[in-house]
């Protein structure tokens, strides 16, 4: 199943795509994609709606992220090993865990804003998962049972900010539409194989990642029960996996993002993701 929030920033409702493509509205039965209704149980339970009785939405209305109430953005570093390769690093002996501000998160096609000072803003697609029902000291066996869906991540990233600047990488990565979330939240029974997703970014039409999760070094399972023993995850909480290769900071020269480019990103089965880039007022 395919679930969405469409409508203007703040004041998005709950929806879903059906299987001819008409987005329908879900306010007669969830509030909005968040807490309770994003429980595994909770979403099985759509599976009895006759999507048909649902009202469909007129037009062509903005989607906001595709999950709210998200109170941790976790990302995971270096998780791909041909990414790791191009950026001359070491797979890592344990997941690389860092956090992006909650206040990154935005729409899949919103614009994405270069901030003050900026000159390195680059591009990674990544695999997401949202977490449905609350995870602490999961074994990896049930650690999928705690999973709402998945979803297409963008981790922006300001290179200079994140590497050259002494400290944690957290603050190269949480600028305002840093963290867009969507088109869709693809509940977990839809996703046959997390592991086998072809994954893809454009910069003005032009191909620079072309990958799939299968080169992912820590899968989703592993992820969730990993992070469960460090915190509990909550409803709503992302997990951004890690991209594959192609980022601006591995070219040679390095290429960045710059106001004017269009950026394009989608992994299959999860929708596609469309971002104009402009610099900051």
């Amino acid at each position: 199943m395919k679930l969405l929030r469409y409508g203007a920033p703040g004041e998005e409702r709950p929806g879903l795509l059906d299987e001819n493509g008409t987005l329908r509205d879900l306010s007669g039965h969830f509030s909005d994609l968040s807490g309770a209704a994003l429980d595994p149980a909770a979403l099985a339970g759509l599976n009895r709606i006759n999507t048909a009785d649902l009202p469909a939405v007129e037009g062509s209305p903005r989607l906001g992220p595709c999950v709210a109430g998200t109170r941790k953005f976790i990302c995971i570093g270096l998780n791909y090993s041909d990414h790791a390769a191009e950026t001359g690093a070491t797979v890592p002996p344990e997941p690389i865990i860092f956090m992006k501000a909650t206040s990154a998160i935005c729409g899949p096609n919103d614009d994405l804003i270069i901030p003050r000072g900026s000159e390195k803003t680059d591009w990674e697609v990544e695999l997401g998962i949202v977490i449905g029902k609350t995870a602490k000291y999961v074994s990896e066996d049930e650690a999928l049972d705690y999973v709402a869906g998945f979803c297409t991540v963008h981790d922006v990233s300001e290179r200079a900010f994140q590497i050259e600047h002494h400290g944690q990488w957290t603050k190269g990565k949480s600028a305002d539409t840093f963290g867009p979330v969507g088109p869709w939240l693809v509940t977990r029974d839809a996703v046959a194989d997390p592991l086998d997703l072809k994954m893809w970014l454009k910069v003005n039409g032009e191909t620079m990642q072309d990958g799939s999760t299968k080169t992912m070094v820590y899968g989703p399972a592993f992820l969730v029960s990993y992070l469960s023993r460090f915190m509990s995850l909550q409803p709503g909480d992302v997990i951004s996996t890690g991209t594959p290769p192609g980022v601006g900071m591995g070219m040679k020269p390095p290429r960045y993002l710059k106001s004017g480019d269009t950026v394009e990103l989608g992994i299959e089965g999860l929708g596609s993701q469309r971002q104009a880039v402009r610099a900051d007022d």
